[in-house]
């Protein structure tokens, strides 16, 4: 069973230009006509559960830098939620500021609209400890968009469900979108990459890794995919250390995420329409 070193780093959306980025071994590449990284551009246009991917921008006021991050919209009563990743919110602590979810981003251009995040909710564990790999079953955080006279699935169309997975749980094919940036992406454009999955951590609900990818900075956040519904998120990447590009996923396992969910879900009924 493969164990996360100590060394592993976050996928830092603030600083693409100095994530490095390990090639995946050419025969472990199962994308068609996927780059040295497992990816390939998505083809347009969009359609299905990749017109409900996008990307989720903020900003650190205390760095005073910009973020982005994958997101996908996923099926709920409130029809207002949005996947994405724990520190695609939050950084050293601290909640980013002017979250907004441009579902469908083409080439620059929010095709579906602008939607500015007005709640986000993650693990209480992820705002209140340092980072460790210890926290990477947790890596996993939900936001609540504006609500208009129409609310967000009825434009981009239903949400995906979760598929709940536990631990040691190992699946094939699974498809990573997300819009990577820095050296030979620019950050405005769908990718998509196939991988197998192996399980990576043997505490807590545990984390999925995938081998065949390698997602680069802006990448994190965004839906794993498995069966038409989204398996997991984007987390993090290879340690600097290893020579070899991999993945790793943060499942949609376990009480802690249930919970999340339910709770994000009460509370966008609740709010009212701008």
């Amino acid at each position: 069973m493969l164990r996360l070193v100590l060394s592993l780093v976050l996928l830092d959306p603030v600083a693409v230009t100095e994530v490095a980025q390990r090639n995946v071994p050419a025969p472990s590449i199962l994308t068609p006509d996927g780059d040295r990284l497992g990816y390939a551009p998505v083809p347009r246009p969009y359609t299905g559960a990749r017109r409900l991917a996008g990307v989720l921008l903020g900003r650190d006021p205390v760095a005073k830098t910009d973020v982005l991050c994958g997101g996908t919209v996923i099926g709920s009563r409130s029809r207002s939620l949005v996947l994405t990743a724990a520190h695609c919110l939050y950084h050293d602590g601290r909640l980013l500021k002017h979250l907004a979810f441009l579902p469908g981003f083409d080439q620059g251009r929010p095709r579906l609209g602008v939607w500015p995040v007005v709640r986000t909710w993650v693990p209480a564990r992820w705002r209140t400890r340092p980072y460790s790999p210890d926290l990477l079953p947790y890596d996993v955080g939900l936001v609540g968009v504006v609500r208009r006279k129409r609310p967000l699935e009825a434009v981009t169309g239903r949400g995906l469900r979760t598929l709940s997975t536990t631990r040691g749980t190992e699946l094939r094919g699974l498809e990573l979108l997300g819009y990577p940036a820095g050296k030979g992406y620019p950050g405005t454009t769908m990718y998509r990459c196939l991988g197998d999955t192996v399980e990576g951590i043997a505490e807590g609900p545990g984390v999925m890794v995938t081998h065949n990818c390698h997602a680069a900075a802006g990448g994190s956040g965004g839906p794993a995919l498995y069966g038409g519904a989204v398996a997991g998120v984007v987390s993090s990447s290879s340690p600097l250390s290893d020579a070899k590009g991999y993945t790793v996923l943060t499942r949609l396992g376990g009480r802690s995420f249930s919970r999340l969910l339910a709770r994000a879900d009460r509370a966008m009924q609740l709010t009212p329409s701008s």
